[in-house]
């Protein structure tokens, strides 16, 4: 190479100046030629960062990786969107100047790439194993494989992008597979966005924020108010949704409203196969995000729907929501309220049932801030006499626990739970075990 000969150039010249310098001097002084050796040395390790970098550049525009020196690691490029797997650390005398650059420059290639095919699609997976232990009459503890979950995300075009998500439970005699999203979105401008398809009901925050995937959220269970296949707060919704920021300078509003077909028959589950009595759900919700206040979400929502559990039997339902929260982990603070209010069309009973939680967490600064201990208290209320809610019970309920961040990519939590189901039934203990996972 070119920088191979300049060295050898640099060589005769340094050599003449140590040669003119021992004729001007007839002593020279140990310390001048320690300073020229230093120099020299110097300018090789500069050559070699040179030559790597170019050895990097070539293997980019060739479209394969590089091979490495020898003592260097390579760092793994993936694609825009998916989980990076952590390099290792550079071995010494790696030129971690020059991997950088060339990665640099490999990743806006990448970048580029995905930007002008159509489809591209990229998966990510989540799971958890599960162990628990209950005093509760009749419970069984053991081990159990929690939710299977993959995300399917593909941009279609430049504006119009599809995301999909499905689930895998376990079951006595094999494994449930359902579709918990699927979800087709225009992005017309920040202000306005289009998509169709089956959602999380966007009531509240938890339901809107942490999917199905137990690493996503702190804790290793949902709130009992928002829990998958419960009746209390339909968590799925199937129609059209709109969505996007409202112009309000540094308060950051936003908003979504959506028209759908809501609850079916069977009340813990959405209408996937259409609407059970031709009367279609909305919702609408506005939140507020401060960017003075980086993390403060303050939101409200309100659902409307027409219930129909059996032929003859219709209920009217609304729900009203609010929620707080604060993201930052330093502390981490969620709190919601939900009042669901019912009247039957033909009697014209009411009946309305509230619940609540709030869950505090701080993630500790020490070994690298992968502890991070929480608390929830929970609690609902629900009239005995409300039929659309009969597997519903009363709640109050506490949980403590901790997260340990395994890798980035992996958690362990434990956590205790002490709670009440139903009017003056005994208290039950718990002890629960999660690892987490997203790859």
């Amino acid at each position: 190479m070119g920088s191979r000969w300049l060295l050898l150039l640099l060589f005769p010249l340094t050599t003449s100046a140590l040669l003119a310098q021992s004729l001007s001097s007839a002593a020279p002084t140990e310390a001048t030629v320690q300073s020229l050796l230093d120099r020299i040395q110097r300018l090789e390790n500069r050559i070699d960062q040179l030559e790597d970098r170019e050895r990097q550049q070539e293997a980019v525009q060739a479209g394969t990786p590089a091979a490495p020196r020898a003592g260097e690691t390579t760092t793994q490029l993936t694609a825009p969107g998916s989980a990076p797997s952590p390099a290792p650390p550079p071995a010494a005398g790696t030129s971690a100047q020059a991997a950088s650059h060339a990665e640099d420059h490999a990743s806006m290639g990448e970048i580029r790439d995905t930007e002008r095919r159509f489809p591209s699609l990229q998966i990510r997976g989540f799971g958890d194993v599960d162990f628990s232990s209950t005093d509760q009459k009749g419970s069984v503890s053991g081990f159990n494989l929690g939710q299977f979950v993959l995300h399917l995300a593909s941009p279609l075009s430049e504006k119009v992008s599809y995301f999909g998500e499905v689930s895998f439970t376990a079951q006595p005699t094999g494994y449930d597979l359902s579709v918990e999203r699927t979800i087709v979105r225009y992005d017309y401008n920040d202000y306005f966005k289009l998509s169709f398809g089956k959602y999380h009901t966007p009531i509240g925050y938890w339901n809107a924020a942490f999917h199905h995937g137990a690493w996503l959220q702190t804790t290793i269970a949902r709130p009992e108010m928002i829990k998958f296949g419960g009746t209390f707060i339909p968590t799925h919704f199937v129609g059209l949704e709109a969505e996007g920021n409202i112009p309000s300078g540094g308060l950051g509003l936003g908003y979504n409203v959506g028209l759908g077909n809501g609850r079916s028959s069977i009340l813990s589950k959405s209408g996937d196969s259409g609407d059970s009595n031709d009367n279609r759900a909305w919702v609408a919700a506005v939140y507020a995000r401060p960017t003075r206040f980086y993390g403060l979400q303050v939101g409200a929502s309100v659902y409307r729907d027409k219930l129909t559990p059996q032929p003859g039997q219709n209920f009217g339902e609304w729900i009203t929501a609010a929620d707080v929260v604060w993201t930052k982990e330093k502390p981490e603070f969620l709190a919601e309220y939900a009042n669901v209010h019912h009247r039957d069309q033909l009697t014209t009973n009411t009946w309305d049932s509230q619940a609540f939680y709030v869950q505090l967490a701080y993630r500790l600064p020490w070994q690298q801030s992968k502890w991070k201990p929480y608390y929830r208290f929970e609690y609902i209320h629900k009239p005995e006499s409300d039929p659309t809610l009969a597997d519903v019970l009363d709640l109050s309920g506490s949980t403590l626990g901790v997260r340990y961040d395994i890798t980035n990519y992996a958690a362990f939590k434990g956590e205790y739970r002490n709670s009440r189901h139903g009017v003056n039934e005994p208290r039950v203990n718990g002890a629960f075990f999660q690892t987490a996972f997203t790859f």
